[in-house]
């Protein structure tokens, strides 16, 4: 597989190749709402607000491909939509919901919080039970890098939590900003990569995918308001 470069874009809401759906899980207070926020608008907010059931924030990128020889490939307008899911127990059935939708996956645990850590089997699992198919696209992010005094994760254990969910593993700091750009290319980089794949093999599965997944979006759409009315 080649690099691909992700630059923001300016183009207009219905000007886009690829409407991608990302979905960030983990467990409370681990800076899931943080680290989307610092991606989108570069901003961070010291206080900790909880997210009642799901949020989303937006994004347009240019995709520039490079292939294994180092030849550019065409460039590919992406509108990325960010859901962040609610870590606690009683929003899990409505997390499942999107779990279904999205594409990809950032599993976010908490570096000076060792359990969030070991929660992230937990997520894991739930994941591979509602996710769209049986190896969903995922990255694990230990978040809070800053807090360098504060750390109760070690590399080596973060690392061989992702060896043992297979899933490539990367550090970031909300606060910071720190790799929180890289982190989410890492994930945009094996969608797109999977999306390409399927479409070489059965351009018409995409296609119903697509339509599907847009009957799903609206679902979504009318259960965040639903939630939020009653709340």
């Amino acid at each position: 597989m080649g690099d691909s470069l992700f630059h923001s874009s300016a183009a207009p809401d219905d000007e886009y190749d690829y409407l991608i759906k990302l979905l960030a899980l983990g467990d409370s207070n681990v800076g899931k709402t943080s680290l989307l926020y610092q991606y989108t608008d570069n901003i961070f907010n010291p206080r900790f607000t909880t997210t009642v059931g799901v949020d989303f924030r937006q994004k347009r990128l240019v995709r520039e491909s490079r292939d294994s020889e180092g030849l550019l490939g065409p460039k590919q307008r992406l509108h990325l939509q960010l859901w962040d899911t609610a870590g606690q127990e009683r929003y899990r059935s409505l997390c499942t919901v999107f779990l279904r939708d999205a594409m990809g996956f950032l599993l976010v645990f908490d570096l000076t919080n060792e359990n969030s850590l070991q929660n992230c089997r937990e997520w894991m699992n739930l994941l591979c039970q509602h996710a769209y198919c049986d190896r969903p696209d995922v990255v694990l992010v230990g978040n809070k890098f800053d807090l360098t005094s504060e750390r109760q994760v070690s590399m080596s254990a973060a690392n061989a939590m992702a060896r043992e969910l297979d899933v490539p593993y990367i550090e970031t700091s909300a606060a910071t900003g720190y790799q929180v750009t890289a982190a989410v290319d890492r994930l945009l980089d094996l969608v797109m990569t999977r999306i390409e794949a399927s479409v070489t093999k059965a351009p018409y599965l995409i296609f119903f995918e697509y339509i599907s997944a847009y009957v799903i979006l609206g679902v979504n759409f009318l259960n965040v308001f639903v939630l939020k009315f009653i709340m």
